[in-house]
């Protein structure tokens, strides 16, 4: 199945057991995983600069930089205290192509810098998504790929019956359908190449598992232990599906080498 987010055994946060812990079985994430399965796909090709905007823990920006050895990869997040220990974690697992600045996704300063763009459950914590994506657009150079990842808005729970999603705390929404995140992204100025719902049966169900017993956070980390490695083992079997509707949202993008008529300014929040 592969390994994902092992380099995390070397985060200063985690304690002895946790670091032990994902040397052996990676990322202790169900959901996490389930999202490096569906997106890290579609980052393939080559790209010399890469931007993880709103990267959290960083998991994702150096899965990018092992992915792309040739390539640059910057990880941007808001509070510091992730952003110092990733680059803690960037430094100790040797990957030199992978750094991490303190910023806001939605002012950001980046002047068509990048080649590829990844954005993950980031635009359901922006209250105005749309000028965080205007300013993706504007860091993307003409003919870059951006990829964005975000939740849906309903999901199966607790296994068949349909729901809105669950309220996360720092979500602002509970997420998006297909239709709704196409357009703002088309809003924004992108050209959507693709656009699918992720989390099928399988991965949702073993991810409602996952939110039992955490709550969407910390909690009963012991218990999740024992259970982590189930999920991990049962989930990848669903990575496969493309359902109709699904507790996940994936789009792929790019910003057109021909400007709009109108090419959409990044406006910054004052």
């Amino acid at each position: 199945m592969g390994l994902r987010g092992t380099e995390i055994a070397h985060d200063p946060g985690r304690s002895s057991f946790e670091r032990m812990y994902a040397r052996v079985l990676g990322a202790p994430a169900n959901g996490l995983r389930i999202r490096l399965r569906r997106v890290l796909p579609q980052t393939e090709g080559s790209y010399d600069q890469i931007l993880d905007a709103g990267c959290g823990g960083g998991v994702f920006s150096l899965e990018l930089a092992k992915q792309h050895p040739e390539g640059q990869v910057l990880g941007v997040e808001l509070e510091q205290s992730l952003v110092d220990r990733a680059n803690v974690v960037a430094r100790e697992s040797g990957l030199p192509n992978c750094r991490f600045e303190r910023g806001d996704v939605t002012k950001l300063d980046f002047d068509a810098q990048f080649d590829l763009v990844v954005s993950v459950d980031n635009f359901e914590h922006v209250e105005d998504d749309v000028t965080a994506m205007r300013q993706l657009y504007s860091a993307l150079r003409p003919g870059g790929r951006l990829v964005v990842h975000v939740p849906g808005h309903d999901r199966r729970w607790p296994v068949f019956a349909k729901h809105v999603n669950f309220d996360v705390p720092g979500h602002v929404r509970p997420g998006y359908h297909v239709a709704d995140l196409v357009q703002k992204l088309a809003d924004a100025g992108f050209r959507v190449d693709d656009s699918q719902y992720t989390y099928g049966f399988i991965e949702t169900l073993t991810n409602n598992i996952s939110y039992a017993i955490t709550g969407a956070g910390q909690r009963r980390k012991g218990l999740y232990a024992l259970v982590f490695p189930f999920l991990l083992v049962v989930s990848y079997f669903g990575q496969w599906a493309k359902p109709k509707w699904g507790a996940g949202v994936l789009a792929v993008a790019d910003r057109p080498l021909e400007p709009a008529e109108s090419p959409p300014a990044a406006s910054c929040a004052s």
